[in-house]
């Protein structure tokens, strides 16, 4: 039996001492090579102007700049500091031209429609108050043909793979947000019943061992 789903923030991550350990974590991550650029690649996002839902600190959009060629990225973001942290860390890249990182909501993107070649985000879906808001507004700024790769966590994770994944959550003071975060996150058949009141149509869900993942393209 699967646990029911505990509501976690919707106002992201903030404060510096928390904003630096989950900066840490993710660089870890980063180096372990633990992100989800091939998921976005192999979704065929690698040209264009993209949109990072929920950036954080911002390796993963770093690391798809890195990856790609005559490419550029806005990255949507709640918290202030978590802002001046993926800015930083895209000094450290030297990618700092091709991104630049917004203060917003995704429930009210402020964006027009028909801006990006792409929408992708990894980690935040389990965060967003009104998840058929958010999947409306990836689809209403989206060109005609663009491409969508979102991911997160599921809450119904093999018990083995969740203890694994919070041994090596470090540094070990965001294992209760990793928890909380997990508590939080959707099962699949939870997340196509919200899929079918979107605009998001004719797409499904589908679960790997760590997570979730949802892949599409607007009609052209």
């Amino acid at each position: 039996m699967v646990k029911s789903r505990v509501v976690e923030t919707e106002e992201g991550i903030q404060g510096e001492f928390d904003v630096q350990q989950y900066d840490q974590m993710m660089r870890r991550m980063r180096d372990k090579g633990w992100l989800e650029t091939k998921e976005i690649l192999n979704a065929g996002i690698v040209q264009g102007l993209a949109l990072e839902v929920g950036p954080g600190p911002g390796y993963l959009g770093l690391e798809w700049l890195k990856n790609t060629q005559e490419t550029s990225l806005k990255g949507l973001e709640i918290s202030p500091e978590m802002i001046s942290i993926a800015e930083r860390n895209a000094r450290e890249y030297g990618l700092e031209p091709r991104v630049q990182y917004v203060k917003g909501d995704a429930l009210e993107m402020l964006f027009d429609d028909d801006t990006f070649d792409a929408v992708f985000t990894n980690g935040s879906l389990h965060e967003w108050a009104n998840p058929v808001k958010v999947f409306d507004e990836i689809h209403r700024v989206l060109k005609p043909g663009g491409k969508y790769c979102i991911s997160d966590l599921r809450r119904d994770m093999n018990p083995l793979v969740k203890w694994f994944m919070k041994a090596v959550t470090k540094p070990k003071e965001i294992r209760p947000g990793l928890t909380s975060s997990l508590n939080a996150a959707y099962t699949v058949p939870e997340l196509n019943a919200i899929l079918r009141e979107s605009r998001l149509q004719g797409v499904t869900a589908k679960q790997n061992i760590m997570g979730l993942v949802i892949t599409g393209q607007k009609a052209g």
